[in-house]
């Protein structure tokens, strides 16, 4: 099976490469290699056989029809997206060039290329999308976010997935294009860039600078290990119901300041300090704009439908999070020179 995995050198999309890869997939990775995209990132597989990398923009779509020719996939796995919200408060028009109008540019490309041979049963889209289309939930934790929630996306990130899962949908509908879709939620993990808050407060605590938290901390996600998440849309891309989606959730909801204090706990054992814990560094700052209380997905679909369960909780992923930032220094230090790295971002009045 040839899969092509847009946005396979950023976080999310080179933990699919990887693990496609292992699996004994052919794949084709495609990614414009912007800012927080890194090849460092698929480098275990870079040398397979069964890897190809081609370096285009999915707002190219030229482009786009050269490699799906080129390379003919039978499954599509949809992941190229500006990702950060923060940067999407301070510069939301390249979250609507990218997630939409790029999103819309790979539809007509793979609906093109799956016309022309004869609309295959086999061909599969899969849009990777996230829970904060979905806006914010209250703090009762009998309060989760289903495939059937209605969408209310409250940043110019979340609103820009929105609208491109719309688009996938009706794609769907108007065309007959076989989709899939799926939502996850917060991800972390090895290769996390540096700009995303457990990267940032793993880094920041080893140079010993302050620890920022927005707000009071009291904002809480759902955590997924990135690589648990690769092994649900590799599930999804394949076996999953056409037209149906799917949400991806880690089962382990934390606040913000929950997960800063087991961090600071895993490094003081590791790499303790030379005086002092590493929860000194600590330091509340104003929240940003429009700042979803609370995101937390029910899995139920996906469980009962396709089997699929995370396998990592929130503690043994820190952990292994931790550890491996603490060995790949030479992975993260060129990373910290890019720009808005380092920087407080996302400041601009609602």
């Amino acid at each position: 099976m040839k899969l092509l995995v847009t946005g396979g050198a950023g976080f999310i999309g080179s933990a699919v490469v990887r693990l496609a890869v292992a699996r004994g997939h052919q794949v084709v990775n495609l990614d414009a290699l912007t800012y927080a995209a890194n090849l460092a990132n698929v480098a275990p597989v870079a040398d397979s056989p069964l890897y190809a990398f081609q370096q285009a923009d999915i707002r190219d779509r030229a482009a786009l029809d050269a490699a799906f020719a080129t390379h003919q996939p039978d499954i599509v796995l949809h992941l190229a997206a500006e990702s950060h919200v923060d940067r999407s408060i301070d510069g939301p028009a390249d979250f609507i060039d990218t997630n939409i109008t790029g999103t819309f540019n790979m539809l007509e490309a793979a609906r093109k290329y799956w016309q022309a041979a004869g609309r295959p049963d086999s061909f599969r889209f899969h849009h990777v999308s996230t829970d904060e289309v979905f806006g914010s939930l209250p703090a009762d934790p009998s309060v989760q976010f289903t495939e059937a929630t209605a969408y209310d996306p409250r940043s110019p990130y979340s609103a820009s997935k929105a609208a491109s899962d719309h688009l996938v949908r009706a794609w769907s509908e108007t065309y007959g294009l076989p989709v899939v879709l799926s939502n996850c939620s917060n991800n972390y993990g090895p290769y996390h860039f540096p700009e995303k808050l457990i990267p940032v407060v793993i880094l920041n605590a080893l140079a010993g600078r302050a620890l920022p938290i927005y707000g009071d901390g009291s904002n809480i996600r759902d955590w997924l290990y990135v690589e648990d998440h690769a092994d649900a849309l590799l599930l999804v891309a394949t076996k999953g119901a056409l037209g149906r989606s799917y949400n991806i959730g880690g089962e382990n909801e934390r606040t913000n300041l929950q997960l800063v204090h087991t961090i600071c706990a895993i490094l003081d054992r590791l790499r303790p300090r030379d005086t002092g814990a590493y929860a000194d560094l600590i330091t509340f700052v104003t929240d940003r704009p429009g700042h979803d209380a609370r995101y937390a997905i029910d899995p139920t679909r996906i469980r009962a439908e396709l089997g699929w369960r995370p396998s990592v909780t929130v503690e043994e992923g820190l952990e292994r999070t931790v550890r491996w930032y603490l060995e790949n220094e030479a992975w993260w230090r060129p990373l910290l020179g890019r720009q808005g790295v380092g920087q407080r971002l996302g400041r601009a009045a609602p």
